[in-house]
């Protein structure tokens, strides 16, 4: 009876669309913020505006673009694929609109920190991640999906790095082992959650659409490639700049590198929306390799080089590219990638790209390209997905 009375209660929900699934408003205000964030960012950091903030323009822009937009993304897609995963019905209505509303004042309070204090801006920032991570071991255990724990294990991981950077902001003024560990967090979940929908994706559209090759299915050497880079991604935390640390980061970028090339990706180039997935993820052993060589010649590769083909290349492209997906397959499109689409997804990759070689290169007028473009793919997902994420009911709320 449980099933049937949670799809009842489905069908009954007679709230906003917005606060429908927990997708949409996560989902639409993480564009925002991506967008808005880095457009507000550029004037401060220049000194040519006040953030009554606690943290440093960098150390702003790094929080915010982690645990601000990253944190969004991580929800939206947690609140959807857990009852996918369970079959339990999803976060909606007031219990969703309170989790957007944490997460709101958490950005409120961090750019506020210096008014009210960086302690307290500490706790409303962490109590929405808490209270996520809440709600998701609850969904998880009532469904007793055990298996995937796992991903709950690398959000635990990221509040972790999200506390730490706290009180690293209040005893030192900014934020180090907080940083590091955050963008470990979210590249094990990449690692992670992208090596279980990229090849999952690409098998299914070869099958139907290009039959031949297909993606090697999770084995031994999946296995082991995510330990090294695990061991890899731990070292650094702890000793970033030793030469062993440069070596296993250095192997764990080629064990990757090999793993995507396995997924088939380069039978996929007349699907965008699964051909971006591919993109997406060599940006991880791209920044594993940089990041490798900086530890031997920083000077000729700054650690920022990595650090944004993690942040700009993997997780925005990847972000973007799940969004995208979801909200179609979620609101009742095709799963298509039209034309809005492929221009977000090249201006995106190009930002990233660019940002990238701005980091290697020093360059200010790249850096302030690339921002423009990641702007503007963001703000662009805004435009084209905000009415599917605002004013359409999903399916199963449509009526006869």
């Amino acid at each position: 009876m449980a099933v049937p009375l949670a799809l009842s209660r489905r069908r009954d929900y007679a709230g906003p669309a917005l606060f429908s699934y927990g997708f949409r408003p996560f989902f639409l205000g993480a564009a925002l913020w991506a967008a808005g964030g880095i457009l507000l960012w550029l004037p401060f950091y220049y000194g040519d505006i006040a953030v009554p903030t606690a943290m440093a323009p960098l150390d702003w822009h790094m929080h915010e673009m982690l645990y601000g937009y990253v944190a969004a993304t991580m929800a939206g897609f947690l609140l959807t694929a857990i009852p996918n995963w369970t079959g339990r019905l999803p976060v909606l209505g007031l219990p969703l609109a309170a989790l957007v509303g944490l997460w709101l004042a958490g950005r409120v309070a961090v750019f506020l920190s210096e008014v009210i204090g960086p302690a307290s801006a500490a706790v409303i920032d962490v109590s929405f991640l808490l209270a996520l991570a809440g709600v998701a071991l609850r969904e998880i255990i009532a469904g007793k999906n055990w298996r995937n724990l796992r991903v709950l294990g690398g959000l635990a991981v990221f509040i972790l790095g999200n506390i730490v950077w706290h009180v690293e902001i209040m005893r030192a003024g900014a934020g180090d082992y907080g940083v590091r560990i955050a963008l470990a967090a979210v590249m094990v979940m990449i690692m992670l959650i992208g090596g279980r929908i990229v090849p999952s994706f690409t098998r299914n559209w070869l099958v139907r659409m290009n039959p031949g090759r297909l993606p090697r299915p999770f084995g031994r050497y999946d296995g082991v490639s995510l330990a090294i880079a695990a061991l890899a991604l731990l070292t650094w935390i702890v000793l970033p700049h030793r030469p062993a640390t440069g070596m296993l980061l250095l192997a764990a970028g080629i064990l990757h590198a090999v793993r995507l090339v396995r997924w088939a990706g380069d039978r996929t180039a007349a699907d965008r929306l699964v051909l971006v997935l591919h993109v997406a993820y060599a940006f991880v052993p791209l920044g594993f390799m940089l990041l490798g060589t900086s530890v031997f010649w920083p000077d000729a590769v700054p650690p920022s080089a990595a650090i944004h083909a993690w942040t700009a290349g993997a997780v925005g492209l990847m972000t973007l590219a799940v969004m995208t997906r979801a909200t179609l397959g979620h609101t009742g499109r095709a799963l298509a990638a039209g034309p809005a689409t492929q221009v977000i997804y090249l201006v995106a990759g190009t930002a990233a790209l660019l940002r990238v070689g701005a980091a290697l290169t020093g360059s200010l007028e790249l850096m302030h390209i690339a921002a423009a473009g990641w702007i503007a793919a963001f703000a662009g997902f805004a435009l084209v997905y905000g009415p599917l994420l605002v004013n359409k009911p999903p399916v199963w709320l449509a009526r006869p």
